[in-house]
């Protein structure tokens, strides 16, 4: 990892002053709020995922929804958000113009916040939420990706992304990079960086190496 991104990260989590719907949405994300809802309906969906594959939600800030739109400037057609949380990224790449714009989220309760800000701003029939395990999805014509996700499961998603994605995807991750990729651009600074990497790019690396 870069620097001590996730340290910054960890550090910057608890110093920041949430607020009451911060903690909101953060506990509907966690299913803690109700533990009986979250051992009968919510935990079912989640043991079918292995424990170093489960992603906390935290929300991202506007910061780092405002990076990551900054590295899709001039980038335009479908946009795929895999692990779409409350669905802020997905809602804002629609106002910049992409679309389709899809989120992957397999917490139904943040499917469901996630609609719900939709319909609020106005744009219900215009984004997508679906609630599917991101492994299963196929990305083979995704060229615009965005992910927020924790390291652990970067590495692994890293092969997905190489396998599936043509040339022209253009990834970019929020928060934390992936280590083993080389970014083309990055955008802010601490936790709010955003990273954005090239599938061609990472395709010449690697027959480079193994050449």
């Amino acid at each position: 990892m870069e620097g001590d991104t996730a340290d910054e990260f960890l550090a910057e989590f608890k110093d920041r002053r949430l607020g009451f719907w911060g903690i909101a949405q953060i506990t509907a994300g966690t299913g803690l709020a109700v533990y009986a809802m979250w051992v009968g309906i919510l935990q079912p969906g989640f043991r079918r995922v292995p424990l170093r594959l489960q992603v906390p939600y935290l929300p991202a800030s506007k910061t780092q929804v405002r990076n990551v739109m900054t590295l899709l400037r001039g980038r335009k057609g479908a946009l795929v958000d895999l692990g779409s949380g409350d669905g802020r990224i997905v809602l804002e790449a629609h106002r910049q113009g992409f679309s389709p714009t899809i989120g992957y989220e397999l917490n139904p309760w943040l499917v469901r916040l996630a609609r719900y800000h939709a319909w609020r701003a106005g744009h219900p029939q215009d984004v997508s939420y679906r609630q599917e395990d991101l492994w299963k999805v196929d990305l083979t014509k995704c060229k615009n990706v965005t992910v927020f996700l924790a390291p652990s499961v970067l590495p692994l998603l890293q092969e997905k992304l190489q396998t599936e994605l043509p040339d022209d995807a253009l990834v970019v991750a929020g928060r934390f990079p992936f280590t083993e990729w080389t970014a083309c651009h990055v955008e802010g600074q601490g936790v709010d960086r955003a990273w954005a990497y090239s599938m061609q790019a990472q395709r010449l690396k690697a027959c480079k190496a193994q050449g």
